[in-house]
């Protein structure tokens, strides 16, 4: 189910830690599209990469704090948000809709459900999202209905699941009765149950697809359950672009992949599926990419697959803006003073001696890990671990070998006889 989103924009004010941490694996730089009907200067992929503009990365006074990382965006409607926040701060985003909304115009089935509930008059109505309590009503209103539908609406007890559901159920004209502190669906029907729902007429407005365990918690308590539908998750027009993300999650060439939407996970893993990626698409959601979901509900997929995402307090955009700009600017940035100088990484841009490159996802993973334990020798066998895709010894030389050529200087990074590789600190 899609969780409440709003349309607050933090402004970034994590700083980077002057302690080494352990960095994300990504790859090198990639190109950008046009997003949300604008152009930007990095045009080159067309599943919408996208890169800062001279506008958008006038943050505030400190410049944007995002560059070097790579965040993956999966939703639809209001992935402008997202990704106009993230390329303000210097990200570059990979935009590909694991599902999308399709209002369900002119559908005989809606104005049928419609008419049963005016008929039913139910006792309780519960109204799941604001985007489709509005749909909702326009329906109605087009066919005729509105007004019965009003009335139905004033006669009965109206449950919402959160404030933004309320503000459109108010601003409609109605009043409600009670509002599900922490915006979930379960609760929301709760509050139905414990205003004497049992048994009583019971009408839901579904949020793209069926809430199957939740409805039938509302029958099994002795309620007669109508529902209707003002829109549906239904798969994206393009899906080229999608399996060009689900590649670039699959291969940790992204330090971020954001879900606003419980289908939209199911989409991702769906797409990889189809491909013969999902298996890897998984592994690198558990190690190397982290997931960020607004809220429970769309990170409880997530966990059932063995992924722990990132979450922010509150279920809104804003939040999750703030929390994945923390999480990478908290564990995506190091500084250590090597025996040559001062190294420092920012995403995937490595900084020495007034020297700036960008690294390789391999070469970023082996550095990263490196610079968790600074001077200290990592065995071969530990080395191994960071790059799932190198199989044998002679793969991490050569992944070493690609590291100390993309790097200012090849001495940062030391061979240690039979024992592994240090940095030269």
């Amino acid at each position: 189910m899609s969780e409440p989103t709003a349309p607050t924009e933090p402004t970034a004010t994590a700083a980077a830690p002057t302690a080494p941490t352990a960095l994300a694996a990504t790859d090198g730089p990639a190109r950008a599209a046009g997003v949300a009907g604008r152009s930007h200067p990095r045009t080159a992929w067309s599943a919408e990469l996208t890169g800062p503009d001279t506008d958008a990365a006038r943050v505030d006074s400190t410049g944007p704090v995002l560059d070097g990382f790579r965040i993956a965006v999966t939703s639809d409607r209001r992935s402008g948000d997202l990704i106009d926040a993230f390329v303000r701060r210097g990200a570059e985003v990979l935009h590909a809709p694991a599902v999308r909304i399709a209002p369900v115009d002119e559908d005989e089935i809606l104005i049928g459900d419609t008419r049963a509930v005016i008929e039913s008059r139910p006792d309780v109505v519960i109204v799941t999202t604001a985007y489709g309590f509005r749909r909702w009503v326009e329906a109605a209103d087009a066919a005729g209905l509105g007004e019965d539908l009003a009335r139905t609406l004033d006669h009965a007890r109206i449950i919402v699941r959160g404030p933004k559901a309320r503000g459109a159920v108010r601003a409609a004209g109605h009043d409600d009765d009670g509002i599900a502190d922490d915006e979930r669906t379960a609760s929301t029907v709760g509050l139905a149950l414990e205003g004497g729902g049992v048994g009583r007429r019971v009408a839901v407005q579904l949020h793209g697809h069926e809430d199957v365990e939740q409805l039938e918690r509302l029958r099994s308590a002795g309620a007669t359950v109508l529902t209707v539908a003002p829109y549906r998750w239904v798969r994206p027009t393009d899906e080229s672009r999608l399996g060009r993300l689900v590649a670039a999650v699959a291969a940790r060439e992204v330090d971020v992949v954001t879900f606003t939407s419980a289908p939209a996970v199911d989409g991702l893993v769906s797409a990889a599926a189809q491909l013969g990626m999902d298996g890897v698409l998984v592994d690198a959601m558990r190690c190397g990419v982290t997931a960020a979901a607004v809220g429970p509900v769309t990170a409880a997929p997530l966990l059932d697959l063995g992924v722990t995402p990132i979450v922010p307090d509150r279920f809104r955009m804003g939040a999750l803006i703030r929390t994945v700009i923390e999480h990478l600017t908290l564990n995506g940035v190091a500084e250590v003073q090597t025996a040559l100088g001062p190294l420092v990484v920012h995403g995937r841009v490595v900084t020495f001696g007034g020297e700036t490159v960008t690294l390789a996802r391999g070469p970023r993973a082996m550095l990263a890990a490196l610079m968790s334990e600074p001077g200290a020798v990592l065995s071969r066998e530990r080395l191994l671990d960071e790059l799932p895709e190198a199989e044998n010894e002679h793969a991490l030389d050569m992944a070493v070998s690609r590291l100390r050529s993309a790097l200012p200087d090849r001495h940062l990074v030391q061979t240690v006889v039979r024992r592994g590789y240090r940095l030269n600190v």
